[in-house]
C-alpha cells in the first residue's frame, strides 16, 4: 500500500537523511533522455554496461514525487533538481534480491525552461539500482533511469539473457603478446594477438592475409588458436568485450619480435580489427 501524503513527507525526510551521506551516488537523468527523446535512448554498450554492474534492473511507474531542498542535496549540479520518487514495481527484469510492489529512490533531473522540475507522475522508467541495506523498498540508483518503452524493454531483456549465459565471454583487460609472421607468397601473412582477461581464460585474435583476397580476422575464446575463427556479430557480448575494452593501440611491450616489418604488420592488422569492430558508442553511461 502506497503511503498517504503525510506519510510520504515523513518517509521522504527519513529516506533523504539516510541516503544522502558523504560519497553516496545520486545519478542524474540526462536532459537528452526524456519522453521527447527518440527511441534510441541508450546504445547496446550502455545497456550491457548498466545491466552488468546493477544488482537489480526494474521496470517501475512513478506514483508520486517530492523535490528535495537544495540545501539537503549535496553534489547537485546547477540547473538540476533532486527528486524523491515513489513508484510501483511493474517488473523485475534482473536481480537476485526480492523487490516489493512499491519502491522509493532519489534521482537528479534537469530543470525545464521555467526552472521547474519535470512532473514524472505516471511515467514509466527502467531503473538500474541496488537495494538500500536495512530499508525495505528503498533503492540506490547505480545508473541513470531510462524512460521505458516496449522497444527498450525488449532490447534490455535480450542483453540480460545474453549476460545470463554460462559461457559468456570474460572481460577483456588488454593485449599481452603479439606475433606476426609472413607467408611463403608475397602479401601473405598471419598475425596472432593474445588477450588478457579478468578470469585468466585464454582469448586470441588472428588476422590472415592472402594474395588477392581481403584480410580475414577472428577471435578464439578458448586455448585453441583456430585459423577458422570468425569475427563476432555486432550487438553480442563477444563484440562488446572487444569493441569496448581493447586498447586503441598495441602496447609496446606486447611484441614478441623486434624487426620493424613484423611490428608494422601487426599494428596494421590490429588497426584493421578495431576498424571492423567499429566504435563502442555510449549515449547515457
Amino acid at each position: 500500500m502506497l503511503p498517504s501524503a503525510r506519510n510520504m513527507r515523513l518517509l521522504k525526510a527519513c529516506f533523504t537523511a539516510a541516503i544522502l551521506i558523504p560519497g553516496a551516488a545520486v545519478f542524474a537523468q540526462d536532459s537528452s533522455v526524456s519522453e521527447t527523446t527518440p527511441t534510441m535512448v541508450a546504445s547496446y554498450a550502455d545497456l550491457v554496461g548498466l545491466a552488468e554492474r546493477a544488482p537489480m534492473v526494474a521496470l517501475v511507474e512513478v506514483v508520486d514525487q517530492a523535490q528535495v531542498e537544495n540545501a539537503r542535496a549535496p553534489g547537485l549540479e546547477p540547473g538540476h533538481a533532486r527528486l524523491y520518487l515513489e513508484a510501483k514495481t511493474t517488473a523485475l527484469l534482473a536481480g537476485r534480491t526480492p523487490i516489493g510492489e512499491s519502491v522509493a529512490y532519489l534521482v537528479d533531473v534537469p530543470l525545464d525552461s521555467k526552472e521547474k522540475a519535470p512532473k514524472l507522475k505516471k511515467q514509466r522508467f527502467i531503473l538500474f539500482a541496488a537495494p538500500v541495506s536495512g530499508r525495505p523498498g528503498a533503492l540506490q540508483l547505480v545508473g541513470p533511469q531510462l524512460p521505458a518503452s516496449p522497444d527498450l524493454e525488449a532490447r534490455l531483456r535480450g542483453v540480460i539473457a545474453q549476460l545470463a549465459q554460462p559461457d559468456r565471454p570474460p572481460m577483456v583487460e588488454g593485449v599481452r603478446d603479439v606475433i606476426s609472421v609472413p607467408g611463403n607468397l608475397a602479401g601473405e601473412s598471419e598475425t596472432q594477438m593474445f588477450v588478457d582477461t579478468s578470469s585468466g581464460a585464454p582469448v586470441s585474435l588472428s588476422v590472415i592475409r592472402r594474395p588477392g583476397q581481403p584480410p580475414q580476422w577472428g577471435v578464439s575464446w578458448s586455448e585453441i588458436v583456430d585459423q577458422a575463427a570468425s569475427a563476432p556479430e555486432p550487438e553480442t557480448i563477444e563484440w562488446y568485450r572487444l569493441a569496448c575494452s581493447l586498447p586503441r593501440e598495441l602496447p609496446e611491450g606486447a611484441f614478441l619480435q623486434n624487426d620493424r616489418e613484423s611490428i608494422a604488420r601487426a599494428r596494421e592488422d590490429y588497426a584493421f580489427i578495431l576498424d571492423q569492430l567499429g566504435p563502442c558508442i555510449r549515449i547515457v553511461e
